[in-house]
């Protein structure tokens, strides 16, 4: 596995001396929703006795299962939290505190005019439509010094439309959407291993390099319901600010009091986002026994990350409101021109991360086949920049009662300028940085070949990261400009115990993990209207888990393999003064209880072809979404049963399958962030074929 914290991609490697060709392709069709395709075409070449390559071309069309439904007259400016009392219970089951009721909370709303968010024209069924394509080439050399060259480019392309979750209130499988949710997702990364010996040590060095570039629309109507100064944009100002003094062309007081009369616009509102990403990494690893009775693993590492990401929040209801709004010459991705029509706030903003480590663990044989201890340690440093702006308009260029002009106020104050706020003479920390050691002490004990029992002790962490909105004051509570590490102290008692006759395996670990300054993402608008995070809160995770695999005897071609999870999580100490966070309560996506098990059953029907049945099933218990009270909503639990049976010989393999054959609406996560319930599903019953033949 990899020590410095980076995951791969494991694919095949190429085949030196081999000339192969297979595919696969695979159709299925889902009752509720539509059809889907995948196809993969493999091909192994050897060049020479030293040299092949290996190419993958493949397509994976996914077909929808959400469907889009009609909205003509539920959601105005009206469900605005702007206008929500003290005491009003969320879908969740979370209160509106006093501090977070809106600024007009309980106005009369008789007097003015709300236009309906209307999706008509986006109405259909199975919208959720995904497709990858893309190919994979790699080569392989092995040089007469027993040195291995490894290196491999892959290119891929995602398109998708719609969204993966539905509204509980409307039905299984259904929401309202009332922009177009549409994202393409591409990237090529390339990457690079040699391997060889130097000396007694296997020396290896790695590296990659990846772009990637996506380009989205999000719907953001949603955000009606927690945003409080979304009619501040698309109401009239005798609506957001009823009893507001006018001089001139500027608002000289709040003017929150008072009866609203007016009309407000289209609740709509779209997120335009396009990001950049480049990432190169570098590994150097030796590995090896220094003495008969010592191995050694040792090297280091290295990571640049660079994210420029411009999102354009696009209030719809504000067009014909506002004047002209230009970026602020600032790093990142901005673009010269004007604001696009409707765009109220641009985050544009450039993340830069850079990670060194250096590792290294040794075992030693304290009695040799018997006894052994591993003791490693990890050093790393890390350090991430934050350089843009959140920048937008102030106040309307007009109001529609002509009461007043309100000229564009769009200042890019200090406050919204990251460049300046993250920076040597800044409010905030030029860098989040960390540095450190973690370590590492491992106890195994081996009575006998076929078991192994084992103590482990180890460390680990998340770097700290910086806040777009620090400094940002809520009553007591100020937004961090910086979060600090989150670490991690875990404490493990494991076993892998295989009988003697090589029929059963079980594999299992109880562990403690304790958890100090926990990381956690927050959305709330009273506080900030962008998302930050916080070092929340410390915690506590009892687990045991494991693995068997079962070959009766009695039953020749049978296989049995399951595995089971028990978590006991639980927040011991609660770090923020916002009680968002309670005292004892679960973490988050922890459900109690996990089990799988599958069976699956091979026989002979001569000429060469074997057959197969294979039942599988899951099992998770309800868990929730997150720690921050309002957000944090309940997922249920699901079960969710597969079958496959197919024919195999040494030429082609055909499969029938059947996934989450008891059409179960299995929740597999949800999302509250918007004071809304949104479900993300399993894909409902879907059945189909495989095939795949080598030529």
């Amino acid at each position: 596995g990899k020590k410095a914290g980076v995951v791969r991609l494991i694919t095949n490697k190429p085949q030196i001396g081999e000339y192969t060709n297979h595919g696969r392709f695979e159709t299925s069709y889902t009752p509720e929703g539509e059809p889907s395709t995948k196809f993969e075409l493999v091909s192994n070449i050897p060049v020479n006795d030293k040299l092949a390559v290996r190419t993958v071309l493949y397509q994976d069309q996914q077909g929808g299962y959400i469907d889009n439904v009609l909205s003509t007259n539920e959601v105005s400016m009206a469900d605005s939290a702007r206008f929500r009392t003290a005491g009003t219970v969320r879908a969740n089951g979370a209160p509106v505190l006093d501090k977070r009721k809106g600024f007009q909370a309980g106005a009369d709303l008789s007097g003015v005019t709300f236009v309906n968010a209307d999706n008509t024209d986006l109405v259909d069924d199975d919208f959720n439509d995904t497709r990858y394509r893309g190919i994979r080439a790699s080569a392989k050399y092995e040089a007469d010094n027993g040195v291995t060259v490894l290196a491999s480019i892959t290119d891929q392309e995602l398109e998708s439309d719609g969204v993966f979750f539905d509204d509980p209130n409307k039905g299984e499988y259904k929401i309202s959407r009332f922009q177009r949710d549409e994202m393409t997702d591409e990237f090529t990364n390339i990457n690079w291993t040699v391997t060889g010996d130097i000396g007694a040590l296997t020396a290896l060095y790695t590296g990659a390099l990846t772009d990637r570039e996506t380009d989205q629309v999000v719907d953001y109507t949603d955000y009606v319901f927690v945003g409080q100064y979304l009619p501040h944009y698309s109401c009239d100002t005798t609506v957001s600010y009823p009893s507001a003094v006018l001089t001139g062309d500027t608002k000289a007081s709040g003017g929150l009091t008072g009866t609203p009369t007016g009309t407000c616009s289209t609740p709509e509102n779209k997120v335009d986002s396009f990001t950049e990403l480049t990432n190169e990494s570098h590994e150097i690893r030796f590995s090896g026994f220094l003495t008969e009775t010592i191995d050694a693993t040792f090297g280091a590492f290295m990571s640049e990350l660079e994210l420029k990401e411009r999102n354009d929040f696009v209030y719809l209801g504000s067009i014909g409101r506002y004047g002209d709004i230009y970026p602020v010459n600032t790093p990142g991705i901005s673009l010269n021109e004007k604001y696009p029509a409707g765009t109220i706030w641009r985050n544009d903003v450039t993340r830069k991360d850079d990670q060194l480590g250096v590792f290294g663990e040794v075992t030693f044989d304290v009695v040799p086949d018997l006894w052994s201890v591993t003791l490693g340690t990890r050093y790393y440093d890390v350090e991430v920049d934050l350089t843009g702006s959140a920048r937008g308009g102030g106040f309307p260029a007009k109001d529609n009662n002509g009461d007043g002009i309100f000229p564009a106020a769009d200042t890019n104050p200090t406050a919204n300028n990251l460049t300046t706020l993250f920076s040597a003479s800044g409010a905030g920390p030029d860098k989040a940085t960390a540095d450190g050691w973690i370590p590492k002490v491992s106890v195994s004990h081996t009575p006998t070949e076929n078991k192994l029992y084992y103590a482990t002790y180890s460390e680990g962490f998340r770097p700290g990261i910086l806040n777009r909105p620090g400094g940002t004051v809520s009553g007591s509570y100020t937004v961090p400009y910086a979060v600090a590490t989150d670490e991690v102290k875990n404490y493990e008692l494991g076993w892998k115990i295989t009988s003697d006759d090589r029929r059963m395996r079980f594999n299992g670990n109880v562990f403690m993990v304790e958890i100090e300054k926990l990381q956690t993402t927050i959305f709330d608008p009273s506080i900030a209207n962008l998302f930050f995070s916080e070092n929340a809160a410390d915690a506590e995770v009892f687990g045991l888990e494991g693995d068997i695999t079962y070959l009766p005897s009695s039953i020749e071609g049978l296989s049995l393999t399951g595995a089971f999870s028990f978590l006991d999580t639980e927040v011991t100490e609660v770090l923020v003064p916002t009680n968002d966070v309670e005292n004892g309560v679960s973490l988050a996506y922890a459900p109690e209880v996990q089990l799988n098990l599958r069976a699956r059953y091979e026989w002979e029907l001569g000429n060469g072809m074997q057959a197969h049945f294979m039942p599988s099933v899951v099992y998770s218990d309800k868990q929730y979404s997150d720690i921050i009270t309002i957000n944090r909503d309940e997922i249920d639990s699901y079960t969710l049963v597969n079958l496959s049976a197919g024919i195999t010989n040494d030429i082609w393999s055909g499969e029938f399958f059947i996934d989450n054959a008891t059409d179960e609406h299995a929740e597999t996560a949800r999302n509250f962030v918007n004071d809304v319930e949104r479900i993300t599903p399993a894909r409902p019953m879907t059945f189909g074929l495989r095939f795949a033949r080598n030529f």
